[in-house]
């Protein structure tokens, strides 16, 4: 184990010092991690809107039961048949009971959807971000590249009018120094 935990502690070593050395690719790494959040999350959001749909017809339907079950209670109230009341407001207690609770349920998943919504616009706005940034790095890199090309390229691209002319400053200061070693050596031939 402590072989692989090493082996998996210095490729992670590694890759944090290759992408703070390549901010564009960290970028890029944390923008595709940021999108597969917002699939995530608006997997789950789907996910919880079906299971708050599910509860609400399943409330609706308990609320019919409800309804019917009182009916029935009303029914057996006006023909005096108390053994029948009371096992009719027994059930409709329960079915109420068994509403709330699916109520309870509904109110969760909405607050963890509403939730999950801000946490997708808080993604897409940091998404964005990143994006911005990382097309500024991006747009930075190739400038400096063009500078350095243009650099590298700078004594093959410039013209000095004619090469070799008197008015060429760099042939002016070679016949200057050429002019001074002439003089330095006849100097030493007297």
């Amino acid at each position: 184990m402590g072989l692989f935990e090493d082996l998996s502690r210095f490729l992670e070593t590694r890759l944090d010092e290759f992408l703070r050395n390549n901010p564009h690719l960290e970028l890029q790494a944390l923008e595709e991690q940021l999108r597969e959040q917002e699939e995530d999350t608006l997997k789950l959001i789907a996910d919880w809107q079906r299971q708050e749909q599910q509860l609400q017809e399943k409330i609706l339907e308990t609320a019919q039961e409800i309804q019917r079950w009182h009916e029935r209670s009303g029914k057996a109230k006006a023909a005096g048949r108390e053994d029948l009341l009371k096992a009719s407001q027994e059930r409709e207690a329960s079915l109420l009971r068994q509403g709330n609770q699916l109520w309870g349920q509904m109110q969760g998943i909405k607050d963890r959807l509403a939730k999950a919504k801000e946490l997708q616009k808080q993604i897409q706005i940091r998404r964005q971000e990143v994006h911005t940034k990382a097309a500024r790095v991006s747009a930075e890199r190739a400038k400096a590249r063009a500078q350095e090309t243009a650099w590298e390229t700078t004594g093959w691209n410039q013209s000095y009018g004619n090469i070799g002319s008197a008015n060429d400053p760099l042939e002016q200061v070679f016949q200057r120094w050429e002019a001074d070693e002439e003089l330095e050596r006849m100097k030493r031939n007297l």
